[in-house]
């Protein structure tokens, strides 16, 4: 499937990718990628991709709101750290952040490939219990927006 600024969407993981190794069953997966020929590094990538758009920012405060209650992690766990999320591996062309919680784990991954000339966003996840999926259920339309939407912007760049 393909958007108009050819933001392609893809069933199997780049052959390169590290984002799975070790993650365990994944019950969501998506991996979007658009044509991009760039000599950063994916850290380099990251840092411009995840400059969240206001209406991310929002959604992200209403969300934090709404889970709390819950006893979810809603902000980052280490202040110091470099990204949002727990950076899990870092290499020159891929940079894979992810958190586990009690309902669901996941892992993000920024990837770079420079020979073939285009940048991935992988998003995977596995729901902990019956309460992972719900949560996930009003969130995955959202967060397939959302990752198109920084792949298209970043692809105008």
């Amino acid at each position: 499937m393909e958007d108009k600024l050819n933001c392609i969407r893809y069933y199997y993981f780049p052959q390169k990718s590290n984002v799975a190794n070790g993650f365990g069953t994944i019950d969501y997966q998506d991996i979007y990628s658009i044509k991009k020929t760039s000599d950063k590094s994916a850290e380099e990538i990251s840092k411009e991709l995840l400059v969240l758009p206001k209406w991310v920012l929002a959604l992200l405060k209403l969300r934090n709101l709404l889970v709390k209650a819950f006893g979810l992690k809603t902000d980052k766990q280490n202040p110091e750290q470099e990204t949002f999320f727990t950076l899990i591996e870092k290499n020159e062309e891929e940079i894979i952040m992810g958190e586990d919680d009690k309902h669901l784990n996941f892992r993000a991954s920024i990837m770079n490939d420079k020979a073939e000339g285009a940048i991935y966003l992988t998003t995977l996840v596995h729901f902990n219990n019956l309460w992972g999926r719900l949560y996930f259920l009003p969130v995955k339309p959202f967060h397939k927006v959302i990752m198109k939407t920084l792949l298209k912007r970043y692809l105008r760049k």
